[in-house]
């Protein structure tokens, strides 16, 4: 398909896929500032991976030292209240677009993942980070707040006490307390990190897609709100299923042939 991005963007953040796996890899030298054109990239991307049927789950990453060292404050020095009203929107929308891609969606954190790169962790289905990773929050250094997921996206997956903690003093996290606390579900010596969320994401290669589809926005749009209304989406979610050809397929196959067997077609 074509690809209207500026060369020079196209450059930083690439996508790649590998049978049936999606990397979006970010690679702007030296620390990965997600300025704006890398944030309306990273968006994009997202669509595209949530748009084509050869995807079957994401690996979203950086360099072998660097996963992202947050927003290009050059960028945002001189702006405005007027101009942050504007870029605000933008800036979440692009991220938003990688936790709403409808596959399941790995972080692989090398070095540091710090204010926008944190938050771009935090949109992944789970991160698996270098042993001597380091995750923060340090807008407040800056006068300022997380502005792209960050105060909610933390809170959600470490809650309030933690969340405020983190955000509230700018300190780093390292890897091991980040993995104590849920911000890391896994960790592996550096030169794995890859290896392991490309090993994470083809378990889903052939899988049953729309099954996890459904799964990813029952557990997403759950977490939102009160238990009974988190009840009542699974509920929607799981009748809807009954339609699908992979659950007539799953099913029989299940009886005809045991566990583990089945062919999935993504319909």
């Amino acid at each position: 398909m074509a690809d209207n991005a500026p060369d020079e963007v196209q450059q930083w953040v690439r996508l790649e896929v590998v049978d049936h796996v999606a990397t979006i890899r970010v690679d702007r030298p030296r620390m990965n500032a997600l300025n704006a054109a890398i944030q309306a990239r990273l968006g994009e991307l997202a669509r595209e991976c949530a748009r084509r049927d050869d995807i079957a789950a994401v690996v979203l990453t950086g360099g072998p030292d660097v996963f992202a060292a947050g927003a290009d404050i050059k960028e945002m020095v001189d702006m405005s209240y007027g101009d942050m009203v504007r870029h605000s929107a933008a800036l979440q929308a692009g991220f938003t677009a990688i936790a709403q891609i409808p596959k399941p969606v790995v972080a692989a954190v090398c070095g540091y993942a710090l204010g926008g790169g944190c938050e771009l962790a935090l949109c992944a289905d789970i991160r698996i980070a270098a042993e001597d990773a380091t995750f923060g929050q340090p807008e407040i250094k800056l006068g300022v707040i997380p502005g792209a997921g960050g105060t909610q996206r933390l809170t959600r997956l470490v809650g309030p006490s933690r969340a405020k903690d983190i955000i509230f003093t700018g300190r780093f996290v390292s890897a091991e307390e980040a993995l104590r606390i849920g911000l890391v579900d896994q960790l592996v010596p550096a030169n794995e990190v890859i290896e392991t969320a490309t090993a994470w994401a083809a378990q889903f290669v052939g899988g049953a897609a729309l099954a996890l589809r459904a799964a990813k926005q029952a557990v997403d749009h759950g977490a939102e709100v009160d238990l009974a209304t988190g009840l009542e989406i699974e509920r929607q979610q799981f009748a809807a299923l009954f339609a699908t050809e992979d659950r007539t397929t799953g099913m029989r196959s299940f009886i005809e042939q045991g566990p583990g067997k089945a062919t999935f077609h993504g319909r």
